[in-house]
């Protein structure tokens, strides 16, 4: 499917976001070992999400829905020697690698070819390690056979700092023996850490070390999950560029391992306000206000990044409406998402006109510049479709987005919600 994008006059009115995907994944994967019901409303009607049910389904865990965005869900018997598919999510199959390694079951993650293509092993290792049998395909991918073992405790130092990592290695470290240290290099959103305190495991945070201890016990809760910012992002980047513009965007999670878009925005001059904040199992929610501003360019790198690695694609939009340089460095991580976001942000916006190049872990963006309509590709990416439909709202003439189709990995209401800002009436 291609969406055509119109340049817009402005953008007014308020959209809630849609469910955090994060905190849905980690909700269902870790409400699968809790003792008790575990509630969860606010799930987001993303392909991803439906990916970890699905698969927490196939091993027996029961999973009720019990109206739009909610569901009860219980632990059931392990079926072990199941093959689950994660689709085209990697959280899925990072996450529940830990799951199933600390289980002990014999189990075949598999995905589509995006995700077959994305790398493993940073999560096999520390859980061989650990002394699960892990098999990968070559190279490092899917499909991964695991094979259930006795799991001791270890401290593990990524090489790259990842949430999915850290979060693999502390969900299989629930049933290990002795207590599992993750050590990160940088820090990383903390969603796990939040939910398994507020299920009622004793969580060590001390600096950058974070310990479990595999006497744990699950107790489940009501889990609220929050509005993703990653998807408010979209709009946060589209009011501060598109003249005119007011939004609100209601019950947005604001924590402060997600929140580098906001100090980005912040420093490139943006006028954002946080309102109304509250707290849900741990996590912050807020409103949003966000309005049109002159920007400036700024430099993007080093402990911020991996706050804010999602949202690079469309700070990339802004940084084109800013006036002076924007370099994003130490960002490598972005060749391996569900494209290779470096070159396929730097070649759509070189198409609209962009003056943006292209580096090893980053790109340089110079504003501001005049963006022309062209046809451009999702290239199968939500993330790259939904920015360069942003880009189309500043750009002369018609954009087309094609394989907009992608934008259901997480936000499929994204363009019906970009519509009723566009027409002044919110959603």
């Amino acid at each position: 499917m291609n969406v055509t994008i119109q340049k817009a006059d402005r953008l007014r009115g308020s959209v809630a976001m849609p469910g955090d995907k994060s905190i849905a994944h980690r909700a269902l994967i870790l409400g699968s070992l809790a003792r008790g019901t575990q509630a969860i409303t606010g799930l987001p009607a993303s392909q991803d999400v439906a990916s970890t049910a699905a698969c927490l389904r196939s091993l027996g865990c029961a999973i009720e829905e019990n109206g739009p965005g909610h569901v009860l869900m219980r632990p059931g018997a392990w079926e072990s020697g199941m093959r689950i598919f994660a689709g085209n999510s990697g959280t899925t199959a990072r996450l529940l690698s830990g799951l199933i390694a600390g289980i002990g079951i014999d189990c075949t993650i598999d995905g589509d070819d995006s995700l077959r293509r994305r790398p493993m092993e940073r999560v096999a290792a520390p859980l061989r390690e650990m002394g699960a049998s892990f098999e990968t395909a070559p190279g490092g991918c899917l499909p991964m056979q695991i094979q259930g073992a006795p799991l001791q405790g270890i401290t593990y130092r990524p090489p790259v700092a990842s949430a999915q990592v850290k979060s693999a290695i502390l969900i299989a470290g629930l049933n290990a023996q002795g207590r599992t240290t993750v050590v990160e290099k940088a820090p990383t959103r903390d969603h796990t850490e939040n939910m398994l305190a507020a299920m009622g495991v004793p969580v060590e945070r001390e600096g950058r070390n974070v310990s479990v201890a595999g006497t744990a016990e699950l107790h489940a809760v009501h889990v609220t999950v929050p509005g993703d910012i990653s998807s408010a992002a979209f709009f946060l980047a589209a009011a501060s560029i598109v003249p005119g513009s007011e939004v609100v965007l209601r019950g947005t999670g604001v924590n402060a391992t997600r929140c580098g878009v906001l100090d980005v925005l912040a420093d490139m001059g943006a006028a954002v306000s946080i309102d109304g904040e509250k707290m849900s199992a741990g996590e912050r929610i807020a409103d949003l206000i966000v309005r049109h501003a002159t920007l400036h360019g700024t430099e993007i790198q080093g402990k911020i990044i991996p706050r804010l690695i999602d949202e690079l694609p469309v700070l990339a939009v802004v940084a084109s409406q800013a006036e002076g340089t924007t370099t994003v460095r130490g960002a490598a991580e972005l060749r391996h998402k569900e494209s290779d976001r470096i070159r396929t942000v730097v070649d759509n916006l070189s198409r609209m006109g962009a003056d943006i190049e292209e580096m090893e872990d980053g790109f340089v963006v110079r504003g501001p510049c005049s963006l022309q309509g062209a046809t451009v590709s999702s290239y199968g990416d939500h993330r790259i479709a939904m920015a360069m439909m942003v880009a189309g709202l500043v750009a002369d003439g018609e954009t087309v987005v094609e394989d907009s189709g992608a934008v259901s990995v997480s936000y499929p209401g994204f363009l019906r919600d970009l519509q009723a800002l566009t027409e002044g009436r919110g959603a």
